[in-house]
């Protein structure tokens, strides 16, 4: 049986609105993404890192709920589990502060044999992270080996644009090891300067075969060597855009596997199968971006399980 990955970090998200707090919870690009696969009943697994703490127990616990296989994960002894301050704007775009205390060794675990046809998730500032890179770097590119489908979302915000030079090798790196990219319009811009799709495209392209842009209400755009298209999105008055990309990642996942896409079949795909993909990362996003969740709803996932 195929089996899906997330490989990313772990933080406890505390979620304020005018100065007050209104939700606390499990969080990070890739957590975001599991829970949801797993709240739909998928074979899915997290691979990280967090403190054998207190708070750290709260995750694991949210995780194994969810159905997400903790395995994985290395419970460090000496350390906190990170925690993230997310304060949420006007109109509800979040601006992030971080506190942490890792051990000096990490992700001290070993890994899963990655099979063809696998699915795994990575991205985010975690992928580039220096403590962890060589790790990193050695889980997907076996998994690449072994042509599972490595899906990467950059997820590149401008507070790290003063170290885009340091990183744009590792994001290179990253891309050469995806068999899909899926980025914003705002990551390419800050990684290439980019300002259209197609801009973007010119640059993945040398060294990934398939992207997809997302680009708010523009709608989500698909480029491969033998397609190109764009899909619309919802319109609606989101209660909080936090984990909307993560969840767009995870229905492209469900799609992927629910709908038995192979690694050799991505990037020949056309029309009627990239609607498939794209419409289900659409309603997973959508879904979160209406409550303070950072994962699809159990009602919505009850429903997706009928």
């Amino acid at each position: 049986m195929r089996k899906i990955y997330g490989i990313g970090e772990t933080v406890f998200d505390i979620i304020f609105k005018n100065d007050k707090p209104q939700a606390a919870k499990a969080g990070g690009a890739m957590l975001n993404s599991t829970v949801s696969l797993g709240r739909i009943g998928l074979p899915v697994s997290f691979i990280s890192e967090y403190a054998n703490d207190n708070v750290g127990k709260i995750i694991d616990n949210f995780l194994s709920e969810n159905g997400v296989g903790t395995e994985w994960v290395d419970h460090y002894k000496n350390g906190k589990t990170k925690l993230a301050l997310a304060f949420l704007n006007e109109r509800n775009d979040a601006s992030y502060t971080f506190y942490q205390d890792y051990p000096q060794n990490r992700l001290n675990i070993d890994f899963p044999e990655i099979r063809r046809d696998d699915i795994i998730l990575c991205g985010s500032i975690y992928s580039v992270t220096s403590e962890i890179r060589k790790k990193f770097i050695e889980l997907i590119t076996n998994a690449k080996g072994n042509d599972a489908i490595v899906i990467y979302d950059p997820n590149f915000r401008p507070t790290h644009s003063s170290d885009l030079k340091m990183l744009m090798p590792v994001i290179i790196e990253n891309m050469q090891a995806a068999k899909l990219v899926r980025g914003s319009d705002e990551d390419f811009k800050n990684i290439f300067g980019a300002n259209t799709v197609d801009e973007a495209w010119k640059e993945v392209m040398k060294y990934c075969n398939c992207l997809v842009y997302t680009a708010n209400s523009e709608g989500v755009y698909v480029r491969t060597r033998s397609y190109s298209g764009r899909f619309p999105v919802k319109a609606i008055k989101p209660v909080s855009t936090i984990g909307a990309g993560d969840n767009f990642n995870a229905g492209m996942m469900a799609a992927i596997y629910l709908n038995q896409i192979k690694s050799d079949q991505l990037d020949k795909m056309g029309e009627e199968e990239w609607s498939k993909v794209v419409s289900t990362g659409v309603d997973f996003a959508t879904n979160v971006c209406l409550s303070y969740e950072n994962y699809i709803s159990l009602e919505f996932a009850k429903e997706l399980k009928k």
